[in-house]
């Protein structure tokens, strides 16, 4: 027999809390009927629209039940990275790298993004909407499968991949069972990582790591406060224009939400990461 479930979770501890707060996400979409372009990160809707706060929200949040289920049974499989602090991996390396994952792989995507529009003109990928916690999950099996390539990845509890291949092994497996898989987001989740356990991003600490939280957290109020997402009356944010030159513009209404989902044009193509 295995060890009781608590015990795991007390071996996991950070692990088991993003599994937890991804489930409880998960619920309340569910619950309030949120959908895709409600929480996910799309060119549109962060780069052009300013709603950085997405790269947040995208990232943790998931609509398919399978989509969830896929993404927390890997994450916790790779949980055994809080357990290797003999290797220079444990709690703090993952609670560390995890937050850099989310952000970095969440401007890749962005920035793929962005290529693909600008550079090849394929307008389809500004409002392609992506939402799920797998670049991180791919970013951690890149480098669990660097620095520990002897170990296995459990999916399901049925199935067990070679971690050093799992990267790949996974994209293929989730392609099938998730047919909206993005292949973006979770390339951005291999580079990411591989740039981790090759020492390209390196350096973290506390001290970064607690510098690198205040100011996503600053980034993300502001941006939720500039964009009319959510009524934040105690930030006040003052106007950069001049306000002696001329402006045509349509007026915001007066419950402060902008008009800009309103006004851009097209459908949304939902993109699971």
């Amino acid at each position: 027999m295995g060890k009781p479930l608590i015990y795991e979770i007390l071996e996991k501890p950070a692990s088991s809390s993003v599994i937890g707060i991804c489930s409880l996400i998960w619920w309340l979409i569910q619950k309030r009927g949120i959908g895709y372009a409600d929480v996910g990160l799309s060119y549109e809707a962060a780069v052009d629209g300013g709603q950085y706060w997405r790269i947040i929200t995208s990232a943790f949040s998931h609509i398919s039940v399978v989509h969830l289920v896929f993404n927390m049974s890997a994450l916790w499989s790779l949980g055994v990275v809080e357990q290797l602090g003999q290797i220079g991996l444990g709690v703090e390396y993952y609670l560390h790298y995890t937050l850099v994952l989310v952000v970095l792989s969440g401007l890749l995507v962005l920035g793929f993004y962005h290529m693909m529009i600008q550079r090849f003109k394929v307008e389809y990928f500004r409002r392609v909407t992506a939402v799920g916690y797998s670049c991180v999950v791919f970013g951690w099996m890149t480098i669990l499968a660097a620095k520990q390539p002897s170990s296995k990845l459990n999916i399901f509890g049925v199935l067990s991949l070679p971690i050093s291949f799992a990267p790949f092994e996974s994209l293929i497996f989730t392609s099938i069972m998730v047919p909206q898989a993005s292949f973006i987001g979770h390339l951005s989740g291999i580079i990411v990582g591989y740039s981790i356990a090759w020492g390209l991003i390196h350096g973290m600490n506390n001290y970064w790591a607690i510098t690198m939280l205040g100011w996503i957290a600053l980034v993300f109020v502001l941006s939720l406060k500039r964009t009319g997402s959510m009524e934040l009356s105690f930030i006040e944010i003052e106007p950069v224009t001049d306000p002696s030159l001329p402006s045509v513009g349509v007026v915001a209404p007066r419950n402060g939400r902008t008009l800009q989902m309103d006004v851009l044009p097209g459908r949304r193509v939902a993109d699971i990461v």
